[in-house]
């Protein structure tokens, strides 16, 4: 099997590759050979790469910055998976897909099902939204896997920024009126290989039988300041010295960002147990795999 998978510099993508590469060809194009930016040269590229499964994380996830750069978001989160999908219907190439808890608004306090009415509060949600109605529109074989709140031992994300602020300063003010997973690239990478390799000679009739999407996330919930206060913990029982005395819990209005963000995050993950027969770590687990990996990683001077 030939397996194209996008976003190999980011978190999925890169947990992704090695689980894939036991089972597979796996073709990793770079930004510049597979540009999302510019969607006009996807198809020809695909025609060449002749992939017989595509798997694409790569998105543009600059939420706030994306308030900005409105038409650059939705050429790469919308315009480019809709060349894909599109290529990838007409030759019956099943593809994965990765999407957001920001297609919601983040009303209510339950969690969202994957047939829940959506209504995006940012360009960043409502480019990635586009692009999953247009894979859905393209009509082929597809999975639409909706994260949230991903993170892992290396790249930009939130556990790296609180482990160094946390050893700059002694007070941390952090958002408690979000509520989400924190969900590792690890357990996202491990639930799509359960998938996918198992079912290789079938993807296309297991897509259109799961629906075409599915929540995918670690299993319970916290927030911003419940997941910050378990990565100092976590930290600090591993052995860091950090200056973080106090964390303060404060709400959203209290940190206002240039995007909007949505206050209830959880998302549904029956149809993952049900249609696949999938369970995630819980998020506390998750992250003690996590922290031990980031400790190890600081502590090798060559990939710190």
């Amino acid at each position: 099997m030939r397996i194209l998978l996008t976003g190999t510099n980011g978190q999925v993508g890169a947990a992704l590759q090695p689980l894939l590469a036991k089972h597979g060809t796996v073709i990793a194009p770079s930004r510049a050979e597979f540009d999302l930016s510019k969607p006009e040269t996807l198809a020809e590229r695909l025609d060449s790469l002749r992939p017989d499964l595509v798997i694409n994380p790569a998105a543009y996830t600059a939420v706030d910055r994306a308030e900005d750069e409105r038409e650059l978001a939705f050429l790469v989160n919308a315009k480019a998976p809709e060349i894909v999908a599109e290529w990838a219907a007409q030759h019956r190439v099943p593809l994965v897909h990765f999407s957001t808890d920001y297609v919601f608004d983040g009303s209510g306090d339950k969690p969202w099902r994957e047939d829940s009415s959506t209504n995006p509060l940012s360009v960043y949600g409502a480019s990635k939204l586009a692009g999953d109605t247009a894979i859905q529109a393209a009509g082929g074989p597809h999975l639409i896997a909706r994260t949230s709140w991903v993170y892992a031992a290396k790249g930009a994300n939130f556990l790296r920024t609180i482990a160094r602020l946390a050893g700059e300063r002694k007070e941390l003010r952090i958002v408690a009126d979000q509520i989400g997973a924190p969900t590792t690239a690890s357990a996202i990478a491990d639930a799509i290989a359960g998938i996918v390799l198992p079912n290789a000679s079938d993807l296309n009739a297991l897509f259109v039988r799961s629906g075409g999407v599915v929540n995918l996330v670690c299993a319970g919930e916290t927030s911003w300041h419940g997941f910050a206060s378990a990565i100092v913990a976590g930290l600090k029982s591993r052995g860091a010295e950090l200056a973080a005395e106090t964390i303060v819990p404060i709400a959203t209005a209290d940190f206002p960002t240039k995007a909007k963000r949505p206050g209830n995050s959880r998302l549904d993950l029956s149809r993952l147990k049900d249609r696949f027969g999938l369970t995630t770590p819980a998020w506390q687990d998750a992250l003690a795999v996590e922290l031990d990996n980031f400790v190890s990683l600081r502590r090798t001077p060559a990939n710190s």
